[in-house]
């Protein structure tokens, strides 16, 4: 994330050291404002009053619309009132199934004291991240220059221009263990407001225009390929050898990284990359971040041995796992990576796709109000389910005592167990005198029995929203699934989303929506959007050959590249040209949790300028790269999904050309031969016999022209940078043609006609 300089900050520092400076101050009373809602009368109890949240699509905006605090939603409502009456805005950022979002709902906007301050003295305005990444971009390069760090909720303090300046975190409603609690803030920054307004004002405008001078930086040359190398020098510092994974607790995925590092071990060879990858891959598995009952990832690792998860399920983190342990299957052949794939996969197809295909955000940590119970064992239980004699080994497996296998936050054993596993299934049924299969029997077989009882148990909340971008990785990790594993379910699953998406979240100009939720779609479209859908689209043109997509794919991304490009710096803004103008138009290029959309956008292009032959792709996709040559020069390892790119940019990439009928037994087993390997730099066309199915795909590829089947044999046309090798109908020769060295490059083919 941006850093604002701090030098030119002073008085924006001042400020937050003044509402900040004393978190023990006497609070103040204040009478409740005026609110505006519509009372509901629930059978049996007493009227619930609704704020205008409750009309709101978004499930995070809706959780507070019982609040006392007189909400609004982000819009002109909320900032013409702020004007007229001379407030300043409370701007609070969340998303539905993050727990301290929760613990604030519950402690401060629930509580009528705070209400009663926020009505009287501001105008309050709730935003779900999920939907509107444009505004938490926004504030949150704020937070994290103003405070050191962020996070959510994220609490920002705006002038009726839009102009912060406060910002932090978490607040509880009183102040402990030195954080201000809200109850002083607000009459603070509510007193400063009224008496000392031009300083205020002041220290907005110096944040304002800092960070508009910080969004729009100049682009220098692009990056060469030490970068890439860098990268992993970087990575491999931070590298946790016991546990693998990067740095210490609390510990993320951050998926791309790994699959960055399994092409820098694919172009050189080094085995401590892969074996980076694979440690981290695996006790990923075996730890208790991974859901050993119903299968899917949690959200990251409290500690640093993967055990003790902070226990939300995000729809993003499966798809990018997906596709890393697909890969890492391609790579090692190994049937741990291929299982992990089909159960993650399992729970997104059971629990978090609609009826319609389309498929949700996520899945809360808390349920009945306590983070993680749903996931939660007792030895009792697991006694009374499997019975004493399965119980035995079970227990023993997965580590669980009767006091519970963790400490909780405040370091008391907890009154639960976490499954989790301290070495490999197969190390166990070793020590079981088992073979690994017939442990694998015992494990499903008790594992069944545990998931249908806690089918019954009170589930956590389900955020339902649809959202473009998530699904797009979705069907990215669906299509890839499909390949590596040669399983067209996924890519049957896949298409069906594609469909959802493609037929209920574009408008009737054919670009994006947002969001999906309630048979409504509404929301413009981010940068994310149109970059995840594009890669969806690709990956899945390579799982079906179906033209329709890639056709797709081009139409979408030459809408990105109308409506979001900077013709000045180069890159890809966040938000479209024609969207709502917010403080400032920001660019993103750091690859956090979620790879950043500019860096999903530079591969896009990579790929279809091979795919299309058209250059100016690639010209593209390098001024993206110079866009964001300084922070990705300061930070490589930051940038790990741009890395990815970079190695399709410099190593060996490939255009692959299939000539054949799309059903006949061998056109299918040399696709299937191109499948199987990891090979990351390549693109793959299907050009079929049938002249119709033919002329749509030359249209697109116009170099596969006279691309034809030799013989009436399918044959392979392996180019580099479309200089191509002699067609060859031999499956080895033309897997021998896509390798990375220069001898097997300049091999002819020994069946070419």
């Amino acid at each position: 994330m941006k850093k604002l300089k701090l030098a030119t900050l002073t008085a924006a520092f001042s400020l937050m050291a003044i509402l900040l400076g004393d978190a023990h101050g006497e609070s103040a009373a204040a009478d409740s404002g005026q609110q505006t809602g519509t009372s509901v009368l629930i059978p049996g109890d007493t009227p619930v009053k609704h704020n205008r949240l409750i009309n709101e699509s978004s499930p995070y905006l809706l959780q507070h619309a019982t609040n006392p605090v007189d909400w609004y939603p982000w819009g002109r409502e909320a900032f013409e009132k702020a004007k007229k009456e001379n407030k300043p805005i409370f701007l609070s950022i969340g998303y539905s199934t993050c727990h301290w979002c929760h613990v604030m709902e519950h402690e401060s906007f629930a509580d009528k004291e705070v209400a009663a301050l926020l009505n009287r003295y501001f105008v309050s305005v709730k935003v779900d991240r999920e939907e509107r990444p444009d505004i938490d971009s926004v504030y949150m390069t704020v937070t994290q220059a103003l405070t050191g760090s962020g996070g959510w909720p994220m609490t920002v303090i705006l002038t009726p221009d839009k102009e912060p300046f406060f910002a932090g975190t978490y607040f509880p409603k009183s102040a402990r263990w030195g954080r201000p609690g809200l109850m002083d803030l607000l009459p603070k920054v509510a007193q400063l407001w009224e008496n000392d307004r031009d300083k205020v004002l002041a220290s907005a405008r110096q944040i304002t225009e800092t960070l508009v001078r910080i969004t729009s930086p100049s682009p220098g040359e692009p990056p060469g390929p030490e970068i890439p190398v860098e990268a992993q020098k970087e990575l491999e510092q931070q590298y946790d050898a016991q546990q693998g994974g990067f740095g210490t607790a609390p510990k993320f995925p951050t998926p791309h990284k790994l699959s960055f590092l399994l092409r820098r071990y694919y172009h050189s060879g080094d085995s401590q990359l892969l074996a980076m990858v694979e440690t981290t891959l695996t006790r990923m598995r075996l730890g208790g971040i991974f859901d050993h009952v119903g299968f899917g990832f949690h959200r990251y690792s409290t500690d640093a041995n993967w055990r003790l998860p902070h226990f939300e399920k995000m729809l993003y983190d499966q798809a990018l796992l997906a596709m890393v342990y697909a890969e890492a299957y391609q790579v090692t052949g190994k049937p741990v990576y291929a299982r992990t794939v089909r159960e993650i996969l399992a729970y997104v197809l059971r629990d978090m796709t609609s009826a319609e295909g389309g498929f949700y955000s996520a899945e809360d940590a808390d349920s009945e109000g306590v983070e993680g119970k749903f996931y939660l064992w007792s030895t009792a239980e697991i006694e009374g389910i499997l019975g004493s004699k399965e119980a035995a080994w079970f227990k023993q497996l997965f580590n669980l005592q009767p006091q519970g296998n963790f400490e909780d936050q405040t370091g008391h054993a907890a009154k639960g167990n976490i499954f989790y596993l301290q070495k490999p299934l197969s190390a166990s049924a070793a020590d079981m005198g088992l073979s690994e299969e017939e442990l694998n029997e015992r494990l499903e077989a008790g594992r069944q029995k545990l998931f249908t009882y806690r089918e019954k148990r009170i589930h956590p909340f389900k955020d339902d929203k649809i959202l473009t971008d998530w699904n797009g990785l979705m069907i990215a990790a669906l299509a890839k699934a499909a390949v590596a594993l040669n399983e067209p379910a996924y890519s049957n699953a896949a298409t069906k989303a594609t469909d959802f998406i493609l037929r209920k979240l574009r408008d009737d100009r054919g670009r994006l929506l947002k969001r999906y939720r309630n048979g409504k779609a509404g929301l413009d479209a981010h940068l994310n959007d149109y970059a995840f859908m594009v890669w969806g689209l690709l990956e899945l043109y390579e799982a079906t050959f179906d033209t329709d997509h890639l056709k797709e794919a081009i139409r979408l991304n030459d809408l990105m590249l109308l409506y979001f490009w900077d013709q000045n710096n180069g890159g890809l803004y966040l938000t479209a040209d024609d969207s709502e103008k917010l403080l400032v138009r920001n660019k993103e290029h750091y690859d956090g949790a979620i790879p950043a959309g500019n860096s999903v956008a530079t591969l896009n292009l990579l790929r279809l300028s091979h795919i299309t032959g058209n250059r100016s792709y690639a010209a593209r996709s390098e001024a993206i790269a110079k866009a964001f040559s300084a922070p990705v020069a300061r930070v490589p390892a930051g940038h790990a999904q741009l890395m990815i790119a970079l190695e399709f940019a410099f190593e060996s990439s490939y255009e692959v050309v299939i000539a054949g009928e799309r059903e006949r037994r061998d056109t299918q087993a040399m696709l299937a031969a191109l499948r199987e390997p990891f090979i990351p730099g390549k693109t793959i066309i299907l050009r079929p016999n049938d002249p119709r199915e033919a002329d749509r795909i030359v249209q697109i590829a116009p170099y596969s022209l006279n691309m034809l089947p030799k013989n009436g044999i399918a044959t392979a046309y392996v180019c580099q940078e479309f200089v191509c090798q002699l067609p060859t109908t031999s499956i080895k020769q033309m897997l021998e043609n896509l390798k990375p060295s220069a001898d097997s490059q300049s091999q002819p083919s020994a069946t070419a006609g």
